[in-house]
């Protein structure tokens, strides 16, 4: 089922068992930041992206490196090398998503980011080291920026897909039947915001963070806050700025953001987490935000 009706969805999501396949994935790889810099064709809807000023190759790489490292703590996390002539590419989860045995390629709004779903040792490594069978979208007109646009309860085979220039409905249908999902709600995002992975978080299947302020009808918030009571951490519009709702769970017991969200997590939404069982992961990626994303959108992660 794919709708815009919340009632509709909620009816439908809460009688999905937890079955669909693991909560966390097995695996994941990340993107160096080679060539990072400002990306003025991202930059024209990403509104969380800083002037050309404010970027710091070397330090984005050596953080990155040390998101590699801490991840690779809790789950085997790999890093192909950056393209210099694609400077926001560091963030892979908006062009390659993973089911179990399956690689889907994504199709990009801007031309600068569309040349990454081309990468033959991607492609390769899935359909030739993995043997995955393989799902391209990125030749088809309607942008679809995977799980950047659409936040997957992978445990329920939930899928929430905010629409912006990022992702249309046509994107949305396809990325649902891609991964095979059992419902999907499709809602709008606020004015000003590009992708649904900045404002909301679906965390081991069983909670999720969610910026109000990130979505434009309250009553798609109080939807979803209603399918993850008593586990849904409602943040404020400083700690969406921060980047606290771009997370995620690798495993059953934390959550992952970097170190300026961690920040500026406030004690009850610090609680809340706490409560669902999850504790407070961070890593140093304030370089890296100077593109406009965070620590979520640098893992893509494999199922």
């Amino acid at each position: 089922m794919l709708t815009r009706d919340t009632a509709r969805f909620l009816a439908s999501a809460r009688d999905c068992a937890p079955d669909f396949g693991p909560a966390t994935a097995r695996a994941a790889f990340l993107v160096a930041p080679d060539g990072f810099g400002r990306a003025e064709e991202s930059a024209t809807d990403n509104r969380y992206m800083a002037d050309a000023e404010g970027f710091d190759a070397a330090r984005a790489s050596a953080q990155h490196r040390g998101l590699q490292r801490a991840l690779s703590e809790v789950l085997p996390t790999i890093c192909f090398p950056g393209d210099p002539g694609a400077p926001d590419a560091l963030f892979p989860n908006n062009v390659f998503a993973t089911a179990p045995g399956i690689l889907v390629v994504g199709r990009m709004r801007h031309p600068v980011r569309q040349r990454e779903a081309g990468r033959t040792d991607i492609r390769g490594f899935f359909r030739d080291v993995l043997g995955y069978a393989m799902r391209d979208l990125s030749e088809q007109l309607h942008p679809c920026e995977l799980t950047g646009a659409l936040v997957v309860d992978r445990a329920r085979g939930i899928g929430l897909c905010g629409l912006s220039e990022r992702c249309d409905e046509a994107g949305a249908r396809l990325m649902h039947e891609a991964l095979g999902l059992r419902a999907t709600l499709m809602f709008d995002l606020a004015p000003g915001e590009y992708h649904t992975n900045v404002v909301l978080a679906v965390l081991a299947g069983r909670a999720a963070i969610i910026c109000p302020a990130g979505i434009a009808d309250p009553a798609v918030v109080e939807a979803i806050a209603t399918l993850y009571a008593p586990h849904a951490v409602l943040l404020s519009k400083d700690e969406q700025s921060a980047f606290a709702g771009n997370a995620i769970s690798l495993s059953g017991d934390a959550v992952w953001m970097s170190a300026r969200a961690a920040r500026a997590l406030a004690p009850s939404s610090r609680a809340a987490l706490a409560a669902a069982g999850f504790g407070v992961r961070a890593v140093p990626l304030d370089a890296i935000e100077a593109a406009g994303g965070s620590l979520r959108c640098c893992v893509a992660e494999i199922y």
